[in-house]
């Protein structure tokens, strides 16, 4: 077997242990594989997924189209060489940490919440920034997170311990600014909702303080990954645990503000555990339905 056509076979068993058939996509990426081999190449890359959808010429756009998303989940994740930085627990707590430290009473708890907010919730930065104080429910302890990246808004139920510490923040942030500037829920020093290059820039300081290190050129630690880590914990979560992912699925993507599923899917293939889960669970699968 050719490294291309195993890489294929697990790239396929993964994708039905989540409960797609791949019927079609089997009998397609089987011509693509042979389409590398017979040209010499043994990497997939955007280029020669374009060249070989892209065939024949004379075929209408329409079949381009699907023969590319057919090969298009076997490019690699981020299409710009960019692989998710996966944070453990001790780095969100080092984070945490470091947040807290920074000069200023105020912009050290606003930073160090906003570390804990994108960790256990999920939510896009420029989502967190633009939360109100009026957003926040105590008594639910809900957020509504208020015309997103698609339009919508969504309720974000935390975890008792979440809306402790979002409450301690609150306080705090009312002690020393009484009347803010902004009706924001995270305030600057001076009051003010924060600024999304700025934020980005302090956390990219936090990571240095906190001593974390890109573990490759294209896996370096971005704010953005906090979501990445949600997302990928839950799922290892509902599989170590016997869940129906399939079933659950649905419920991370509203949560996680995804306009189709699908989206949510993309993080099967953030985590190489997460992969050997699914395939092991169609493994099991498949011997439970053998005769």
């Amino acid at each position: 077997m050719s490294s291309l056509h195993g890489k294929l076979e697990e790239y396929l068993a993964v994708r039905r242990a989540m409960g797609f058939k791949m019927e079609r996509h089997e009998k397609l990426l089987g011509q693509y594989t042979g389409f590398l081999a017979a040209n010499g190449e043994a990497v997939v890359t955007t280029e020669n997924a374009v060249a070989w959808a892209t065939l024949p010429a004379e075929a209408r756009t329409r079949w381009h189209a699907l023969r590319l998303s057919m090969v298009r989940g076997l490019i690699p994740y981020g299409g710009r060489g960019v692989v998710p930085y996966l944070y453990a627990d001790e780095e969100i707590a080092a984070l945490v940490r470091e947040a807290g430290r920074l000069s200023g009473r105020l912009r050290a708890a606003t930073f160090a919440t906003l570390v804990r907010l994108l960790a256990v919730t999920g939510m896009r930065v420029g989502e967190a920034i633009r939360l109100d104080r009026a957003d926040y429910d105590p008594a639910a302890g809900v957020l509504t997170v208020r015309d997103t990246k698609f339009g919508k808004s969504r309720h974000l139920p935390m975890h008792p311990t979440a809306v402790t510490g979002l409450d301690e923040y609150l306080r705090l942030r009312d002690e020393i600014m009484p009347r803010p500037q902004s009706p924001a829920l995270l305030l600057t020093a001076r009051g003010c909702r924060l600024r999304y290059e700025r934020t980005w820039e302090t956390f990219h300081a936090v990571t240095v303080s906190a001593s974390l290190k890109p573990r490759s050129a294209a896996c370096r630690p971005r704010i953005h990954d906090l979501r990445h880590s949600m997302a990928v914990a839950t799922l290892l979560g509902w599989h170590r645990s016997g869940a129906d992912v399939q079933a659950m699925m649905p419920r991370l993507s509203a949560y996680l503000g995804h306009a189709d599923p699908r989206h949510t899917y993309a993080y099967m293939s953030a985590a190489p555990e997460l992969l050997a889960l699914a395939a092991g669970r169609l493994q099991a699968f498949q011997e439970e339905e053998s005769p």
